[in-house]
């Protein structure tokens, strides 16, 4: 069984979160461990709606509370296939960048870069500033990915609900977990 951690910060692009859960869930082999920042649960409400969360927290096999520093996901003898981060607020990025690891969102990502296992940072901000290019920087010098949820136009997407698939899928794939990719791949035409 593949372990896998999704960490949902409070930042635009709940429906990103959503759709890697969903797509995590049905895979066999995978177990889900989820964890929502306060500022997450905000988001996910407003974008989604009242029950949303509620609907994400059935799709993990383990939910913990952002304030359980304690949990199985804090210590690096718990072993996983990786982590996501989706959407990755701009906070999170910081508190990743700079080992502060104050809720249990940013210290599971610290706990999978001082393990070197994958962390993959769907960091969500425009424009950026200096600043966030630094801390972005940062965790890419310490292993981790930064996957900004960018669009892939030229897969000439019909719906929002295309663009939100493809970027989880893309997103799951970094992990590598053994399965045949979720994103369908570039045949080289156009």
């Amino acid at each position: 069984m593949k372990r896998v951690v999704l960490g949902v910060a409070g930042a635009s692009g709940a429906a990103i979160a959503m759709r890697i859960g969903e797509l995590l869930a049905n895979l066999p082999d995978v177990e889900l461990h989820l964890v929502v920042s306060d500022a997450g649960k905000r988001t996910i409400a407003h974008e989604l709606g009242p029950d949303a969360l509620g609907n994400l927290a059935k799709l993990a096999r383990h939910n913990y509370s952002a304030n359980d520093i304690g949990a199985t996901i804090a210590s690096g003898s718990f072993k996983t296939a990786g982590m996501i981060v989706a959407p990755c607020s701009m906070r999170s990025l910081a508190a990743i960048a700079t080992g502060l690891s104050d809720n249990l969102l940013t210290r599971a990502a610290d706990v999978h870069l001082k393990e070197r296992r994958k962390l993959i940072l769907l960091a969500r901000e425009t424009p950026l500033h200096l600043g966030h290019l630094r801390n972005m920087v940062a965790v890419t010098e310490m292993g981790a990915t930064i996957m900004p949820p960018v669009p892939a136009f030229y897969r000439r997407p019909e719906t929002i609900a295309d663009i939100v698939t493809h970027i989880a899928a893309r997103a799951i794939d970094q992990l590598d977990l053994g399965q045949s990719p979720l994103a369908v791949e570039w045949d080289g035409n156009a």
